[in-house]
């Protein structure tokens, strides 16, 4: 949801950034990585029970996620390689915040509470999987209402108010589940255009020409009794 409609002014916004920053030599995976690092941090400290502090550091995590794709694309060094390792590190920093909001939950409310955010995650990383999954294939699996993008804004919002954390974090795990529907719909249709019509197959042809073959001609019988 977030690419199909706040992505155009988000990247007006930070392409000049980007120019300002590949212009002072800083490179989009050195961002890459400074983000990473900071996100484990921003785990220790939501896990540590510090909500509001590892609010903070979840937004400065995310500023560097934001501008390595603007300084990629303002040195020109935009790769498959780039793509992989931005890619990669997301699912990582998912995994880092979500597994401190199970740290602290673990600490705070025992039980099974810590099963909540780690549900969030797998659901998370179903959505990831289909989207890759479908590009690869050729389809286009974009789309749906809990994105990374939502996820983490609407994670930011539990960590400032603690008291609705519990339940945002079903929200997320209902709405992941949800967009999960939506992109498997969405390649299945793609998917069955682009179905093969059923072919006989190779065996059953020759076997039907090998019958055909053996079988007699009638009509030439007549015509040899005829004569």
């Amino acid at each position: 949801m977030f690419d199909g409609y706040w992505r155009k002014g988000v990247d007006q916004v930070v392409k000049p950034i980007g120019k300002s920053l590949h212009r002072a030599g800083v490179n989009a995976d050195v961002l890459t990585v400074i983000g990473l690092l900071m996100s484990a941090l921003a785990a220790f400290i939501i896990g540590s029970g510090s909500l509001k502090f590892g609010l903070v550091a979840l937004i400065a995590s995310a500023v560097p996620d934001l501008l390595d794709g603007p300084v990629s694309n303002a040195a020109g060094t935009s790769s498959k390689r780039g793509a992989f390792f931005d890619s990669t590190a997301d699912r990582v920093t998912d995994a880092f915040l979500l597994g401190g909001v199970a740290w602290h939950l673990a600490s705070t409310d025992g039980g099974t509470a810590a099963i909540l955010p780690f549900a969030v995650m797998a659901a998370s990383a179903l959505i990831s999987y289909m989207r890759a999954k479908a590009e690869s294939l050729g389809y286009d699996a974009k789309g749906g209402i809990m994105e990374r993008a939502e996820r983490i804004i609407v994670l930011a919002f539990g960590l400032l108010f603690e008291v609705i954390l519990v339940p945002v974090l079903w929200v997320m795990l209902v709405a992941t589940l949800f967009t999960a529907g939506q992109r498997f719909r969405k390649v299945w249709k793609q998917a069955s255009v682009d179905r093969p019509t059923s072919q006989p197959r190779p065996e059953a042809v020759a076997r039907r020409r090998s019958r055909t073959s053996r079988r007699p001609d009638r009509k030439r019988e007549k015509r040899a009794d005829q004569s």
